[in-house]
């Protein structure tokens, strides 16, 4: 946990070191330590993950939501079907799929509307985690605390137990935030044409002054003036990488290095007017490929992207993978690295050129989500429904309970690669090692801070204070624990930390763990705190242009109502007694 809470190492790190630890201390036995990547929870994250990523390659619900389009007319209706439709869908698969699917589709809704698209993305973004409670495979958590369920009573939590206590939190926080995204900045509005950059901030980007530029000899105050005031000289690198912070007066030299500050609109327009190179582009867009079908594209690091922590030069973007990384933006801050030092971080919006023909291969191998409406990947228009009717079965299987949930699933993803919805590739790409990972080893250390005693003497000291309180208080610091743990320690590590500790402390007050096991499920679900507790939280803060404390204004009162409603329903649906 204080490894968890220092942030220094990355999670799937911390929890093999953990592992190791656990049995160098003998607190895992040995010939247990490895029994977590066998669990039947493992096969049914990395199933869903398959699963979710089949339906994102489906164009059916692009489609639904081009034709609502013209129908939603204000930011507010914007955000109630964007909202509700990613709540809907991060039912039935893993919310940040959902994300996934919805986020071009939201950024170029911003784009044609003129609606800052910071309106449109942390609403739902957090409506992808409350979606997420409805089912079984919805989030991480309901699957955890399912699993320790059937440790308990034999019985595991079934596909839809979630949804009583599910349907009334999102139906609660999706009133909110249709009313509450007034509460998020204002002033970062998104151009209403598809050629001017979106709402995330500038981009930086560097350029070679030629000695045939009409600015040699000129000043900086020229260039900016040339740039229309939409471009900024951050820097001017030149002696050998020596850099300086110019004043307006400067002049500059042939071959000067400039580090420039603007929107890819903006930067165009300069380039052109001041003969200037991007600074590895040579003569074409991209030297050393073909002119032809060579474009610019926009998308967003992933949390699972193998860029992060890496810098374009250790990377070397051109020669590996036939793209130039041309801009960058990080949610509004100012970035006073040289572009190709700079070290990639989730989130970042990065400008690419390269040949579109393979562009969409070569950004799923750089873990990078394109900001374009996308088009579905499959030939066959009756294709596209084929992973959701495979979704539909296997829930309806287990659903009717013909088929245990981690078969069922299982399944649908491998039917998913026999029929072409994605290759093998696609299918590893989709797994997320680092999340699968975390769970295999973090389960023996879960079952051991039950079977150690550990779960029982942090229940004592909770008992302490929940004895004190009627029973739904015991479901309410349950529910705030596990919500105040999970934007530090990932919310599948406080699912399986918190939940034994919740089913010791239902043993200790002579409860119905059940209510308490629901409540560890709805806290370590909703994370709307910060950007780095959850992915989807991470993915939409590059895009929407966030920073860190944009997110206290939508999340605490949104915290505040699920803590309130989840008080209410879970003792109403699961007795306490």
């Amino acid at each position: 946990m204080a490894a968890f809470l220092r942030n220094r190492l990355r999670y799937d790190l911390v929890a093999l070191l953990g592992l190791l630890l656990a049995m160098a201390a003998g607190v895992v036995p040995a010939d247990q330590a490895f029994a977590g990547f066998s669990d039947p929870v493992v096969v049914i994250i990395a199933s869903a993950l398959v699963i979710s990523a089949g339906v994102g390659k489906s164009g059916v619900i692009g489609r639904l939501l081009r034709a609502l389009e013209p129908r939603m007319r204000t930011p507010g209706q914007r955000v109630a079907v964007l909202t509700g439709s990613v709540m809907v869908l991060s039912a039935f698969m893993k919310n940040i799929g959902a994300v996934a699917i919805f986020l071009p589709i939201a950024v170029q809704v911003a784009r044609r509307s003129g609606t800052p698209a910071a309106s449109l993305l942390m609403p739902m973004a957090f409506g992808s985690l409350i979606g997420g409670l409805v089912t079984l495979i919805g989030t991480s958590p309901n699957i955890l605390v399912s699993r320790v369920r059937a440790e308990l009573t034999g019985e595991p939590f079934s596909m839809f137990d979630f949804a009583p206590v599910g349907l009334g939190v999102a139906a609660a926080g999706f009133a909110f935030l249709v009313v509450g995204w007034r509460l998020l900045p204002k002033g970062r509005r998104a151009p209403a044409t598809p050629a001017a950059a979106f709402d995330i901030g500038p981009y930086l980007s560097e350029a070679h002054l030629p000695a045939a530029s009409p600015l040699v000899g000129k000043t900086v105050a020229d260039l900016e003036s040339l740039g229309e005031g939409d471009v900024t000289v951050v820097a001017i690198i030149r002696e050998e990488e020596r850099r300086y912070s110019p004043a307006g007066h400067w002049t500059l030299f042939a071959d000067d290095i400039l580090v420039l500050q603007s929107d890819p609109h903006a930067l165009r327009a300069l380039l052109a007017a001041a003969k200037l190179s991007l600074v590895g582009t040579g003569e074409g867009l991209v030297k050393g490929l073909p002119a032809n079908g060579i474009g610019v594209v926009e998308a967003v690091v992933t949390t699972n992207s193998p860029l992060l922590g890496c810098s374009p030069a250790e990377l070397r973007l051109r020669q590996r993978h036939g793209v130039n990384l041309i801009g960058i933006s990080r949610h509004g801050e100012s970035i006073a690295t040289r572009l190709r030092h700079l070290r990639f971080q989730a989130g970042d919006v990065l400008v690419l050129a390269g040949s579109m023909e393979v562009m969409p291969e070569t950004l799923r191998g750089l873990g990078c989500l394109p900001l374009v409406d996308r088009a579905t990947g499959l030939e066959h228009r009756g294709r596209e429904y084929l992973p959701l009717a495979l979704l539909a079965a296997a829930m309806a299987a287990v659903a009717l309970e013909l088929i245990p949930v981690p078969a069922a699933f299982f399944g649908a993803a491998v039917l998913i690669v026999l029929f072409g919805v994605l290759t093998l590739k696609e299918a590893y790409d989709a797994l997320e090692p680092p999340i699968l990972v975390l769970l295999a080893c973090l389960i023996p250390i879960s079952d051991a801070i039950s079977g150690t005693g550990t779960a029982g003497l942090i229940a004592e000291g909770l008992a302490g204070v929940a004895g004190a309180l009627p029973p739904a208080g015991a479901v309410t610091l349950v529910l705030v624990t596990a919500m105040a743990l999970t934007p530090f320690l990932n919310n599948a590590a406080t699912a399986l930390i918190m939940a034994p500790i919740a089913a010791s402390l239902a043993g200790a007050l002579g409860m119905n763990p059940d209510p308490l096991l629901m409540a560890v499920a709805v806290g370590a679900a909703c994370d709307f705190l910060t950007p780095i507790g959850h992915q989807c939280n991470t993915l939409v803060m590059g895009p929407g242009g966030y920073r860190f404390g944009d997110y206290w204004r939508l999340g605490l009162p949104l915290s505040v109502i699920v803590v309130i409603v989840g008080t209410v329903l879970i003792p109403l649906v699961w007795s306490v007694h």
